[in-house]
């Protein structure tokens, strides 16, 4: 926290919006990541064990036996089609800021990370309800935000795989344009389709859906060598089985790879060819597509026929990207946000 103008305080947000979790960090310390959906009551039996018109986050997950979920984030982006979509998405970020505490008369400035080819329409949707609830709002590319939190602004490439896309960003010592930035809709979601679908195909007679297929995943997901046989509890007609899902798990989660490692060469071309031997030692893996295992190992030999290639996965997939978000609000005066990307508010 720190004076705003004419000694106004001052609250920074760093906002992680993600398809599937939003993740925020804020300069009064205060930290928390929550599910991006809202849930409303099926009927009035819902309205009266609800007690309110609607409720945001992982306690509407946990009710939606009687609710209607509604994720406003489709592909990593706000969705456009309708008012209530609209009116979804504020609900989201509304609750979101509410839930870091800001002091009565308190200046909110966000900086609020989104795929790196968020469309104009999409961005300016954005920060038309940013400026609802907060003073200040930048929107820039998560991948972006990533590398400004790492410190890895020059001669690298990110590759952040969340749940909705796939943001891959050249970072030169500069703010990266359009021409630097790839997003690819096969990402996370993709992966427990694929999943739920490959399991289906083996074992019709399994009770699966969607979230079970996404608890396999995070439980098993890999690529290259399985690091062990992976085994998994289901239900058929409401019995427990198991059953093997090694292989389903590798087919699904080497799905990503070719769109990736192709989207990486083309990145890696844009460089000088001075810098590019140093591009490939500096390759970065956030989100939680980082959490794959063998997914460093596995980018290193597939980009063998450039160089030798060094691939890390950040420490913290939940967080360093609302990290970066919070730094850059932090260090860089609201004044100059408009360098970096679309802004409200300054």
């Amino acid at each position: 926290m720190s004076d705003g103008v004419a000694g106004k305080k001052q609250l920074f947000l760093g906002i992680d919006l993600g398809t599937s979790h939003t993740a925020v960090m804020s300069s009064r310390g205060k930290k928390f990541l929550l599910k991006s959906v809202v849930g409303y009551p099926k009927d009035v039996i819902g309205l009266k064990l609800l007690n309110r018109p609607y409720v945001v986050g992982d306690e509407a997950y946990d009710m939606r036996s009687y609710l209607d979920l509604r994720y406003p984030l489709q592909d990593g982006v706000l969705s456009e089609i309708s008012d209530r979509d609209i009116e979804v998405a504020r609900h989201l970020l509304t609750h979101v800021v509410q839930l870091t505490e800001p002091e009565a008369g308190e200046s909110i400035a966000a900086v609020i990370g989104v795929p790196a080819r968020a469309s104009a329409g999409n961005k300016a949707l954005l920060l038309k309800m940013a400026q609802e609830v907060v003073s200040t709002a930048l929107v820039v590319s998560e991948p972006f935000m990533v590398g400004y939190g790492l410190d890895k602004l020059v001669n690298t490439i990110i590759v952040d795989i969340g749940a909705g896309t796939t943001d891959i960003c050249a970072l030169k010592g500069t703010v990266p344009g359009p021409e630097d930035q790839v997003t690819l809709t096969k990402a996370g979601n993709y992966v427990d389709e694929r999943l739920q679908n490959a399991l289906l195909e083996r074992h019709p007679e399994l009770q699966m859906n969607i979230n079970v297929a996404r608890e396999v995943k995070e439980q098993f997901s890999y690529v290259g060598m399985a690091p062990a046989p992976a085994v998994a509890e289901f239900r058929a007609a409401a019995k427990p089985v198991t059953c093997d899902v090694t292989e389903a798990v590798k087919v699904a989660c080497e799905s990503l790879m070719p769109d990736i490692i192709e989207s990486i060469e083309v990145l890696l071309r844009s460089f000088q060819p001075e810098y590019q031997k140093t591009v490939l030692k500096n390759i970065v893996v956030a989100g939680g597509g980082s959490r794959i295992r063998g997914i460093g190992d596995y980018l290193r030999e597939q980009l063998r026929p450039f160089g030798e290639a060094v691939v890390t996965c950040v420490g913290d997939p939940t967080f360093d990207g609302c990290r970066g978000a919070l730094r850059l609000a932090e260090e860089l005066p609201p004044q100059y946000w408009r360098q970096l990307g679309d802004v409200t508010g300054a």
